[in-house]
């Protein structure tokens, strides 16, 4: 697939949505907006898809979405599949949360670089008639009511003002937009400084999981281990204190790591250090992921440990969310106030995903060798529970992810997951699912619904463009569903 390059074309004056940021959400969200049609200009400062793994891992929810707007297929045939997560103290497993018995369609995590799934989400805008303004750089907006208008640089340093409804910042940890906007970013930026490395394995290495992502917990300290697609595989270590040059890790580190911290059995020799880098994780949840016309998605919104591979996920997710309710508030089939649920439901999702991801790295990166061996003990006795390893694999899946607000009675409950392995997804599209008769699926298009009779079905579900319940138990006739369509909305609670 070739490079995009730096558009020459002037971006329109005027727009629904203004995206700034063209990575992996705010290329979904361009993507999904185009399928339902909404006008939007998306936006980013550099000239292509930035080079490098990167984010290297997709979980099922993210494929489950991607699907709905035309892309996890197409990802699928050019990543790798892994099982699931291990963790190991070098001779003994301490817990193996396998993918393979879960409720999705996608019983796997993608391992495929974040360059991958942008150069396929571009390719997906591109078929849908859409484009990337490279080379354009968002430097402020002023309130132009009911909307905005901004400010952009184009690549030859001459400026445009782009008015838009709603401006959407999905432009990273430093975000722009959420600078612009006095939106604050709390949190705290760790210590612990990672060093991390993408590299190529020599013929014949073995002891390496081939199967999916594997975390050593030795008492020499953590190494993570997992393979990527093109047969690489990915190195990370916390990095000594002071080590801060980027690109110091050569195959000699690489092989002295393994073996101190690795498999115990087994050998391997470094052919090639494809990248190398050291970070520092940031955990940082903005208050607010919308402040008017303004919205915040992805690293622009929540940043946190890799530890799991969740951030672009969680990311993709955002822009699943908003999408449909952006479409919704724009053709006018339902009040602004709809958009105020994207905060709160996504920004519980998020806080919950930092502290998470905090604790499994604080835990992973422990110093001291007896505490060390205390937590791979309570590991062992934890994984050996029934119901424990599921319960982490859907959790690292994100199946869980969800928006209910009652407790769990044993019915569906209203802002769950829908899998489609229960109820087949239907685009970007609201799903009207009715007990069917037979062993057939039957499937018909009424209006803005799509219409299933499903077998074995219990009760009558209606199922958001993102997956999520909007209601169980409405009436059986689509034209009813449909004219009091906005009686199932996530509407915030008057406060």
């Amino acid at each position: 697939m070739p490079a995009s390059r730096t558009t020459t074309t002037l971006p329109p004056p005027h727009t629904d949505v203004l995206i700034v940021g063209a990575g992996p959400v705010g290329l979904a969200l361009a993507v999904s907006l185009r399928q339902l049609d909404v006008d939007h200009v998306l936006i980013d400062r550099d000239d292509g898809p930035r080079t490098g793994s990167r984010a290297a891992a997709l979980q099922p929810r993210s494929l489950e979405y991607l699907e709905r707007i035309g892309v996890a297929q197409r990802l699928v045939a050019a990543g790798e599949r892994g099982q699931g997560f291990r963790v190991h103290d070098r001779e003994r497993t301490l817990l193996h949360a396998s993918y393979a018995g879960l409720d999705t369609p996608y019983p796997y995590v993608l391992l495929a670089s974040q360059e991958t799934t942008e150069r396929h989400l571009l390719r997906r805008l591109r078929e849908l008639g859409g484009t990337a303004y490279r080379g354009h750089r968002f430097l402020g907006f002023t309130p132009d009511f009911p909307g905005i208008t901004a400010v952009v640089a184009r690549p030859d340093g001459s400026l445009r003002s782009v008015r838009a409804r709603y401006l959407v910042g999905c432009d990273g940890l430093h975000s722009a937009v959420r600078t612009a906007a006095g939106i604050g970013f709390p949190g705290e930026a760790p210590e612990q400084l990672f060093a991390l490395a993408d590299v190529r394995l020599a013929p014949g290495a073995d002891g390496l999981a081939q199967d999916g992502t594997t975390f050593f917990l030795s008492r020499a300290g953590m190494l993570l281990l997992s393979p990527l697609a093109d047969g690489q595989h990915r190195v990370v270590t916390p990095a000594a204190p002071g080590s801060g040059t980027l690109g110091t890790l050569g195959p000699a580190d690489i092989e002295r790591l393994v073996a101190e911290r690795g498999p115990l059995t087994g050998s391997i020799r470094v052919a090639e250090v494809v990248s190398a880098s050291t970070y520092r994780v940031q955990e940082r949840v903005a208050e607010r992921f919308r402040r008017g016309p303004v919205f915040l998605a992805g690293d622009a919104a929540h940043t946190h440990s890799p530890a799991g591979g969740q951030g672009m996920n969680t990311g993709i997710q955002d822009a699943g969310n908003l999408a449909w309710k952006l479409h919704t508030v724009l053709t006018g089939a339902a009040p602004d106030e709809l958009l105020d649920s994207y905060h709160e439901e996504r920004h519980p999702v998020a806080a919950e995903l930092v502290a998470f991801t905090s604790h499994v790295a604080r835990l992973a990166t422990l110093r001291d060798p007896d505490a060390g061996q205390r937590r791979n003990d309570l590991l062992a006795a934890a994984a050996a529970t029934p119901g424990i390893p599921g319960w982490v694999a859907a959790k690292l899946a994100q199946l869980d992810t969800g928006y209910a607000r009652e407790p769990g009675d044993g019915s569906p409950r209203v802002g769950e997951r829908v899998s489609p392995l229960s109820v087949p997804q239907a685009s970007l599209r609201w799903t009207l699912a009715l007990p069917g008769r037979g062993q057939q699926e039957h499937v018909q298009q009424q209006g803005a619904l799509t219409v299933r009779h499903v077998p074995g079905l219990r009760t009558p579900l209606l199922v958001r463009p993102d997956g999520h319940l909007a209601a169980h138990g409405v009436p059986s006739e689509p034209a009813e569903v449909l004219s009091g369509l906005d009686r199932y909305l996530p509407l915030p609670t008057p406060r």
